[in-house]
């Protein structure tokens, strides 16, 4: 296997939670012991928790020590007073983790090789560097895609260098800096993209759609979006509620109602959502993350070109047949990356001009 075969595998699992890192970026990490077996493959899940590279020394670890992943277990469980199972390593408090990395890995990996799409960091943020992490753990090569623009955390490829790490930069670079294009774009303003729901049969209107895994991500979306917006029509005729209730702790987004008339039913569910806004809006004047829901009328206006904001598109299709409409696109679309959800497909697109 050649090193794109093993970048496109970290890359297919940080796509998995693009957009859920906000607002941090989405990264993915594979390791290879020094016989070149894969250990793991992990990506960060969510900002303030492990990042990627420590995530995958982690599982990689446990699957060549069953005493180190005992070990972990009961320490994590003892001072988090959780009971964390193997299964569950992406959610981990990240500075605890990493010290009991360092203090127990007995050169498990020494000679082993990472896969990075992005550099490693090399500062002390929420998390400790992961470049250190490395150089500590007596990786031979470190193999990375995109380089690491950001001046407070760049670095990490000189720091491994120095310490007589072999480093490779640019691997499917185009690839992974596409994945960081959200990332790159809120940082310098804001990142908006539509995302809408069909059957099988390309039908986007007539209650709930998709299966609950769908759903269920779509809750997770909201929870890290600063704003969610939606046309005046789609408010008055499916009278939504637009929360998080799928999962547990969910922020509910303020919503912005994209609408020539500012008068509404206020006992429309949206309308009594605790913890958000909701305002108005006949031009849309919006900053940082940002998802458009509401197929047909935000679909029309892109067609019109007069979503420029919007840059993305993410399609959830469900396995069921529908009664209605179908739905047209009419896009110019480049397709980023697709998954599962169950039953359910979904569909990362870039919207062309």
């Amino acid at each position: 296997m050649n090193d794109e075969f093993y970048m496109g595998l970290a890359l297919s699992e940080a796509w998995k939670f693009q957009i859920l890192t906000y607002p941090n970026p989405a990264v993915g990490c594979l390791i290879l012991d020094e016989n070149g077996q894969i250990l793991s493959c992990k990506a960060h899940e969510m900002a303030g928790y492990l990042h990627a590279e420590p995530t995958a020394i982690l599982f990689a670890l446990c699957k060549k020590s069953e005493k180190f992943k005992d070990d972990f277990i009961k320490a994590y469980n003892a001072k988090f007073s959780s009971n964390i199972k193997e299964g569950e390593f992406g959610l981990l408090e990240p500075k605890f983790s990493y010290e009991f990395i360092l203090n127990n890995h007995s050169n498990l990996l020494k000679n082993a090789k990472a896969y990075v799409t992005l550099e490693p960091c090399s500062h002390h943020g929420k998390t400790p560097p992961c470049a250190n992490l490395l150089k500590e753990l007596g990786f031979s090569e470190v193999i990375i895609g995109s380089h690491d623009e950001n001046k407070i955390a760049s670095g990490g490829g000189n720091l491994l260098q120095s310490a007589g790490v072999r480093v490779k930069f640019g691997v499917l670079k185009v690839r992974c800096d596409k994945l960081l294009e959200p990332f790159l774009a809120y940082q310098n303003g804001g990142f908006s993209f539509l995302k809408i729901a069909i059957s099988k049969n390309g039908v986007a209107s007539g209650g709930i759609i998709t299966n609950e895994f769908s759903r269920t991500h779509v809750h997770k979306l909201r929870s890290v979006i600063d704003t969610l917006v939606i046309g005046g029509n789609t408010v008055r005729t499916d009278r939504p509620r637009l929360d998080t209730r799928l999962i547990k702790n969910g922020k509910n987004p303020d919503v912005i109602i994209y609408s020539r008339s500012d008068k509404f039913d206020e006992t429309i569910p949206l309308f009594s959502v605790p913890g958000r806004k909701v305002s108005v809006q006949k031009e849309l004047n919006i900053k940082g993350l940002c998802m458009f829901e509401g197929a047909g009328e935000f679909l029309k206006l892109a067609k019109e070109g007069k979503l420029a904001n919007v840059k993305w598109l993410l399609i959830y299709q469900s396995s069921d047949f529908k009664n209605g409409e179908n739905l047209r696109l009419d896009l110019n679309l480049k397709p980023l990356f697709s998954g599962n959800f169950g039953d359910d497909g979904y569909t990362w697109y870039e919207i062309l001009d």
